[in-house]
């Protein structure tokens, strides 16, 4: 009712300023409370800390219902919010993060983030504080000046994945690492009209760790339907029309586990599975973009500032 009297433009600039006083409220104090934790990790500490957590995911989602016309999310009735998960997503933007936090039919939801972001004020405090993985991948060139930075994202995911036991979690994974655009599609020669290649290393060590304790796969496509091809700037302008999220449940019994590391067989086999998931993802989102008229190679360029 309102939106057909006032302007696009208050309800981006209004979901903005929630979306940003919120991440300064509840990022300090999720952060003070990751310190109190450092000096007393008893029980008490952690249950606020995630209290805390939840209410800027409880933040998000007000950001998210303001700044958006439509938001359709089509999670499974059978994922419970007491359980244990590992998600895996495509990758557009920055706003991903913000709306699947905004899933309150999911567990608390930890994110794999770029080791730059831990830098970030309040962002990357509060993921310190919620014990969430940092990762920052060495190339070849790095490691063989350096032997000892090799593996060093896989102590960083099982130590962060072990944490993860204690509380019910969503262990949230963009498998492509970064997010699309043409010109990274074109770099890595991706056969996918929509996604970038799937990195299979983090979700694998995810799955060893806590393999026996995940009540299921969550295989995640997102998508935006958008006046503005760059979708954060969309929504802080009020422009961004409908958000998809489909979530499919995937029985762990039914994904290979294994020794990533050390096991080339399943590395292959792991590997094989993830593009697999990827294959019908991308035509998944082919037909999604086909429905609401949108050219999804066209939602994200290289140009693009968020």
């Amino acid at each position: 009712m309102l939106r057909s009297v006032l302007p696009n433009w208050f309800f981006g600039l209004s979901a903005t300023l929630i979306l940003l006083l919120n991440t300064l409220v509840c990022g300090a104090l999720v952060f003070v409370l990751g310190l109190v934790k450092l000096v007393l990790p008893i029980t008490a500490v952690s249950e606020l800390l995630h209290l805390a957590y939840g209410l800027w995911c409880q933040g998000n989602r007000l950001a998210l219902k303001v700044g958006c016309e439509q938001v359709n999310v089509n999670t499974p009735p059978q994922v419970r919010h007491q359980g244990w998960y590992l998600l895996v997503a495509n990758h557009i933007s920055w706003l991903d993060i913000v709306v699947l936090s905004a899933n309150q039919a999911l567990p608390a939801p930890k994110f794999f983030l770029k080791d730059e972001l831990k830098y970030v004020p309040f962002i990357g405090t509060g993921a310190w504080a919620m014990g969430m993985p940092f990762m920052k991948r060495a190339s070849r060139a790095q490691v063989a000046k350096n032997p000892k930075l090799k593996g060093l994202d896989v102590a960083r995911t099982k130590h962060s994945c072990r944490n993860f036991r204690q509380h019910p979690t969503t262990v949230i994974n963009f498998a492509e690492g970064t997010r699309f655009t043409k010109v990274k599609q074109h770099k890595q020669q991706s056969t996918f009209n929509h996604l970038l290649k799937p990195k299979a290393g983090g979700t694998a060590f995810a799955l060893e760790v806590l393999g026996e304790q995940l009540d299921g796969l969550l295989n995640t496509t997102i998508m935006y339907e958008s006046k503005n091809e760059h979708i954060c700037r969309s929504f802080m302008l009020g422009q961004l029309q409908s958000v998809h999220v489909d979530i499919a449940l995937i029985d762990i019994a039914t994904v290979p586990q294994g020794c990533y590391q050390q096991d080339k067989q399943y590395r292959v086999l792991f590997q094989n599975y993830l593009n697999t998931l990827w294959q019908n993802k991308d035509k998944q989102l082919s037909q999604l973009y086909l429905q609401y008229g949108k050219k999804g190679t066209e939602i994200n360029k290289e140009t693009a500032p968020l």
